[in-house]
């Protein structure tokens, strides 16, 4: 069975269990992909570049949502009258 590797950097789970950081860190920055019997089973993300996901995530969410209410009415509220 073929499977397509989402990554430049390769490790098996072997390595990964030896050395947990140094399979880290020869991505780079970028993720590495943890093969299991030369399938990939997961990819090792670090958290810098985890982070930058989940934010394109949110930025992407919230763009999203500007665009389904953008053809919405504009209602003109007075901020005074709630002091």
């Amino acid at each position: 069975m073929t499977s397509i590797i989402l990554s430049d950097t390769c490790a098996s789970v072997s390595e990964l269990k030896k050395n947990p950081m140094a399979t880290v860190s020869s991505g780079e920055g970028f993720p590495v992909a943890i093969l299991n019997r030369n399938q990939p089973a997961f990819y090792c993300v670090p958290a810098e570049l985890y982070e930058k996901m989940l934010e394109a995530l949110d930025d992407h969410e919230l763009a999203k949502l500007v665009e389904e209410r953008s053809n919405q009415p504009l209602v003109d509220v007075d901020l005074d009258s709630y002091l």
